[in-house]
């Protein structure tokens, strides 16, 4: 099914369009619809089916441009994946003008509170750090009108399901509620009764987890050996780009440590680390500046990156679901993937849980064959695998962001710079993007190529009477 059979304005399928998105997935072409009817949905969907487009161009569809305060919360277990919704909410609602703002925990809350202050549409957070602001009084949630749990069984494995509740009941009863969630255990099918009325049910069957795209395997090790075998198991399969998962982020350390002596294209993420290092490790793993990628789960659910031929279990999960979560990260987009887990003599029950989650048994490769190497080069893993598409770059393409010196203390408002701006020969409101007032400086985006037009004019031109200092911002 083609997007423009949705009924969506053209400024969302503008958007589409210059991001690629052509033919609508299974899961999108069964939410979208039931979305913009305003109904209360519970959607169950493996990762990497296109479930976040599913509920995003709903919502931006949906959005009013006009309202100021929050209209949509969307929930998330972890910050990689808030911030990776925040991407496609801007990408998406890119020609509404659509603000997205992103609230998550171990970031500075003063910048999150301005943040919220301004004009926002749509706030994607964790529950703790939501359920923050919201006591605090810094996010003002009485115009909610849709609230959407991305990743519900991940919420209850991480023990977030008691802050989720804690959102359900602060928030206004009269809104539309979406369920996402790869597995529906009883909790969160328990959740869903209590807090929803009449959902639509959509279940999208685990194509992904035991399709043909992916070839599973495991091989049995001693936990000693495992790093031995890991660069054994790298240098046969020659990834060109891989996900090393382990469960703990001293392990992560190691398994780094010692794929960096190898001299591998390599870099790592876990939740112990600053928020800082996590979003640029991730932003490099998404350009294809490096091959292997070691991570903890706490950090899988961002990992939304083209073209992940192999994820690694160098410690095969506890939880069963963590298994389908790790393994979705490869196979997407009709590709071909690998999985592959290092399994040790006292796992068997691991193993034997996700065998029967899944459905089928995962095949035993023979440990030998990866002893028999010697004579392939491993150069190719000393070297960073070819770059990855950006699939913004068309969107971002014809987009020139200005800075003003001037905001909320010069008595600033986005009506104010559109008035303007909408003023000079050659450019319409529709040329105007995301505005960005904060207290001593605004921030505005040109679209359709007319950057360049706007900035000349501008350095000429009164806002509100004001003449400002206007500049091309800085990345």
């Amino acid at each position: 099914m083609k997007f423009n059979k949705f009924n969506l304005s053209e400024d969302i399928l503008k958007s589409l369009k210059d991001l690629d998105y052509i033919n609508a997935t299974k899961v999108q072409e069964r939410v979208i619809p039931e979305m913009l009817l305003n109904k209360d949905i519970i959607a169950k969907a493996q990762t990497g089916t296109g479930k976040t487009a599913a509920f995003v161009i709903p919502l931006c569809e949906r959005v009013k441009w006009e309202e100021n305060d929050p209209q949509v919360l969307i929930l998330t277990p972890t910050r990689e994946l808030a911030m990776q919704i925040g991407e496609d909410v801007k990408n998406i609602g890119r020609f509404k003008r659509i603000k997205g703002v992103c609230i998550y925990g171990k970031a500075p809350f003063k910048e999150q509170e301005k943040s919220l202050k301004g004009k926002t549409h749509i706030v994607i957070g964790t529950p703790g750090r939501v359920l923050d602001h919201i006591d605090r009084g810094t996010f003002n949630t009485k115009n909610l009108k849709y609230l959407v749990i991305d990743e519900a069984d991940e919420m209850l494995n991480m023990g977030f399901i008691g802050q989720v509740e804690g959102v359900f009941r602060r928030i206004p009863k009269k809104r539309i509620t979406s369920v996402f969630s790869a597995t529906l255990p009883i909790e969160i099918r328990n959740l869903c009764s209590k807090y929803m009325k009449r959902p639509v049910n959509i279940e999208i069957e685990k194509e992904n987890l035991i399709t043909d795209r992916i070839e599973h395997l495991f091989y049995k090790v001693k936990g000693e050996e495992k790093l031995d075998y890991l660069v054994k198991l790298l240098k046969k399969e020659l990834p060109e780009t891989a996900v090393v998962f382990c469960r703990t982020k001293e392990n992560v350390d190691l398994a780094f440590e010692r794929l960096k002596k190898e001299g591998y294209s390599v870099n790592k993420i876990h939740g112990g680390m600053l928020q800082k290092d996590r979003t640029f490790t991730m932003e490099s793993f998404k350009r294809g500046e490096f091959r292997i990628l070691v991570a903890t789960d706490v950090a899988s659910r961002g990992i939304d990156v083209e073209g992940i031929t192999h994820v690694i279990n160098l410690d095969i999960p506890v939880e069963k679901e963590a298994y389908v979560h790790r393994i979705g990260r490869t196979g997407r987009n009709k590709e071909k993937g690998k999985a592959i887990s290092f399994v040790t003599f006292y796992e068997d029950k691991y193993l034997e849980e996700i065998e029967s989650y899944t459905g089928f048994k995962i095949p035993e490769g023979n440990i030998n064959s990866l002893n028999k190497i010697e004579g392939i080069s491993d150069e190719i893993l000393k070297k960073a695998p070819k770059r990855k598409k950006d699939k913004a770059l068309k969107i971002n393409k014809e987009i020139t962001k200005l800075y003003f010196n001037g905001g909320k203390k010069k008595k600033l408002r986005a009506v104010d710079f559109v008035g303007a701006i909408s003023n000079i020969e050659g450019i319409v409101s529709e040329d105007i993007g995301i505005i960005e007032i904060q207290d001593l400086g605004s921030y505005v985006e040109i679209l359709n190529g007319k950057g360049a037009l706007a900035l000349n004019a501008l350095k000429n031109m009164t806002i509100k009477g004001k003449k400002l200092k206007v500049e091309k911002a800085r990345k």
